[in-house]
């Protein structure tokens, strides 16, 4: 299995984390946005998005991080992580919605600001991370995990952006649920760190 990736990337983080938490072998195959290796023939065979991740499983190819969650949870039969019940599986798509939206055009689009000064209005971002963290700082107040009594795949693809929003310039020092819910994912069996930059909160 290899996972196509970048690893300032949180889309890829993601999956890199569920692959590991998983105990799945893999080998990370770097692509280089730098110098436009996502734009090219060959990858952009695997994705024609040019976007990292991207999952090769033998003659499968998985691109998108959510999909690339659901499909190791399907093909491992870990319903832990992904529920087979209507209900439970509504709850996880219901945040995985939100890392791909809310997440994605917020926390996420803060920190491009300051990582490749992506054209974003950083008030505007900044204030709609703050925004989706204030919903879910309450909804953590409420249980331990976003979408169950457990860990679902809802809290990895919510993670990375969240740990690495003080990079965006969002001060997540103030979200006490979800400053809790960080060191609890962290704490799981073979946790893998997603890299911090020093840019914008971080930055010295």
């Amino acid at each position: 299995m290899k996972l196509h990736y970048t690893p300032l990337s949180g889309h890829a983080h993601r999956a890199q984390l569920f692959l590991a938490l998983l105990g799945v072998e893999h080998e990370l195959v770097p692509v280089d946005l730098a110098a436009g290796e996502h734009k090219t023939p060959a990858f952009l065979a695997l994705n024609r998005f040019g976007q990292v991740p991207v999952l090769e499983d033998g003659e499968i190819v998985i691109a998108d991080s959510n999909a690339i969650l659901v499909y190791l949870a399907n093909k491992y039969e870990r319903t832990d992580w992904l529920p087979e019940t209507p209900a439970g599986a509504a709850q996880v798509q219901r945040w995985l919605s939100v890392a791909a939206g809310q997440i994605a055009y917020g926390a996420c689009a803060a920190r491009l600001i300051t990582l490749v000064n992506a054209p974003f209005d950083a008030p505007e971002v900044i204030a709609r991370a703050h925004a989706s963290l204030t919903i879910i700082d309450a909804e953590l107040a409420q249980r331990d995990w976003i979408a169950a009594a457990h860990p679902t795949i809802a809290d990895i693809a919510l993670y990375s952006y969240i740990a690495n929003a003080p990079e965006g310039n969002v001060d997540i020092s103030a979200y006490e649920h979800i400053q809790a819910w960080l060191k609890r994912v962290e704490a799981l069996p073979r946790f893998v760190p997603f890299p911090q930059s020093e840019l914008g909160l971080r930055a010295r």
